[in-house]
């Protein structure tokens, strides 16, 4: 199973308000484990930035004017994504953002329920804790020291070793759990055990005859001798 997590910075909270997307990093899951796969771009978002956005994640519309808009960028982030299910912290608030770029660069925007929210697993897993970003890495023991600023690829690297978390981590489909039910193998001396009733020949007397006989084409130093003696 193939999924994209992904994050997203922007200049604002609304894209209905003529906020734009400014930031946009993709990961790679197969089967709930990074392939190594990313995409990562930063956007011109063609408007100012103002200085509540740029103190979260850092990027001034001086750094973000030398890079392409999102249009020019879209088709190679819709090639990456694919029909991949959708993985994001407050996905919506993504997503909303998303699309909203989409519907400019005149693309077919993602449906609602390609969305998977882990902010909304987070808060069925653990009620009436904080489970920003943050506090899930912590609370994984997920090493998030070099996240000083929001970093739309940084942040969807951590989410997503967050999300095979909440799903239950790594080993969720090894079974290595014991369960009732499964007879547990009995302790023993590890001695080879006889049968009550010896196993009956699956060869016949003719074809013992004919290996005897080729046996005997070998030589005196042929290793079968040994086991012919043996029997």
């Amino acid at each position: 199973m193939r999924e994209i997590v992904f994050d997203t910075e922007t200049t604002g909270l609304d894209p209905v308000q003529g906020h734009r997307l400014v930031e946009i990093g993709c990961v790679e899951l197969l089967n709930r484990f990074p392939t190594g796969r990313v995409f990562h771009k930063y956007v011109n978002p063609e408007r100012d930035m103002p200085v509540e956005a740029f103190n979260v994640h850092g990027l001034s519309i001086e750094f973000l004017k030398n890079h392409k808009c999102f249009h020019e960028e879209a088709d190679e982030f819709l090639d990456f994504v694919g029909d991949a299910p959708l993985v994001a912290h407050n996905g919506y608030f993504d997503l909303a953002f998303v699309n909203s770029e989409l519907t400019i660069a005149k693309r077919t925007v993602f449906a609602r329920d390609r969305i998977i929210d882990t902010l909304m697993l987070a808060r069925r897993k653990h009620p009436g804790q904080s489970n920003k970003l943050d506090d899930l890495c912590a609370r994984y023991k997920i090493d998030n020291s070099k996240r000083t600023k929001h970093g739309a690829l940084l942040d969807a690297e951590l989410l997503a070793e967050v999300y095979i978390e909440l799903v239950g981590g790594r080993q969720t489909t090894l079974g290595l759990v014991s369960t009732s039910g499964v007879a547990a193998i009995p302790e023993g001396d590890g001695s080879r055990r006889t049968r009550p009733e010896p196993l009956p020949p699956r060869i016949s007397d003719d074809e013992r005859a004919a290996h005897g006989a080729f046996i005997a084409t070998l030589g005196e130093e042929a290793v079968w001798k040994t086991y012919a003696a043996a029997e």
